[in-house]
């Protein structure tokens, strides 16, 4: 899954960021399993496979409102937050997994090439931060 901030907001600063990631981690085994993630300064993208009990439209909108409402009362900010539009693709073989996988790691140092380590990204098998 992929989303992103409002149009003509300020790039997400590093503790809000934190408040995404926070957000992403917070039912994973209860409601999904969240396999990788990266928390960018203006998109969000999520490998993740929703419990059969749990849609998910209704695990999107949950990070999008939880996190929301952070980042506004952390800026001050009312209105839109991140837009309502966002982009799913189902994952069909390892082949296409491991290549979103290494795309969503992959991302922060693509558009940063500098980094030496981006901590809002993750995957299963590496220690969260």
């Amino acid at each position: 899954m992929t989303w992103r901030l409002s149009k003509g907001l300020a790039d997400l600063s590093e503790e809000e960021r934190g408040f995404v990631a926070s957000s992403l981690c917070h039912f994973d085994g209860r409601r999904y399993a969240l396999h990788a993630y990266v928390v960018m300064n203006d998109h969000v993208h999520v490998i993740v496979g929703p419990h059969p009990d749990f849609r998910l439209e209704t695990i999107l909108h949950s990070w999008k409102s939880f996190s929301a409402k952070r980042i506004g009362g952390h800026r001050q900010h009312v209105g839109a937050i991140w837009q309502d539009e966002y982009f799913d693709r189902v994952i069909r073989n390892d082949v296409e997994y491991q290549e979103k996988r290494d795309y969503v790691l992959g991302n922060p140092f693509r558009r940063w090439p500098a980094l030496a380590m981006y901590p809002w990204c993750w995957a299963i098998g590496m220690e969260r931060t």
